[in-house]
């Protein structure tokens, strides 16, 4: 199963236990293939330098770039396609669907209300950490 994680999966997988940690299990384990892009990474990088994760990273001994470099390692790089806006009221969230149209993904994992609220895009569902792990745990 082709999947891309949205940013807020991916920081809750690295920092606390819970659905988002076994989607990263789930990949690991060749459950599933995960995808992600620059912009992605990017983001991934920004999110990490916010001040309320530095205690965090200080107490588990890494800098933000080692956690986005073992990510980049860990999930294939795609090139996002060009897609028209889709999300207004957060920009950033059309990076999440430019990924999964150039993965060919099967599915985004997301907690973000924004994507959520749009259950699909162009043929690839939207849903949550647990219901992926609810469905890969079906399979």
């Amino acid at each position: 199963m082709r999947l891309v994680a949205d940013t807020n999966v991916v920081v809750s997988a690295l920092f606390w236990r819970g659905a988002p940690r076994g989607v990263l299990e789930a990949a690991r384990h060749d459950k599933i293939t995960l995808f992600t892009s620059g912009a992605l990474l990017d983001e991934l990088e920004d999110v990490l330098k916010r001040p309320k994760f530095a205690e965090r990273l200080q107490a588990a001994g890494v800098s933000c770039e080692q956690l986005v470099l073992g990510y980049a390692a860990f999930a294939r790089l795609v090139a996002p396609a060009k897609i028209a806006p889709v999300i207004g009221d957060d920009p950033d969230d059309d990076a999440v669907l430019a990924c999964a149209i150039g993965a060919s993904a099967d599915l985004i994992v997301s907690g973000d209300h924004h994507l959520q609220r749009l259950a699909e895009f162009r043929g690839i569902g939207i849903i949550s950490a647990s219901e992926l792990l609810t469905r890969i745990g079906r399979d």
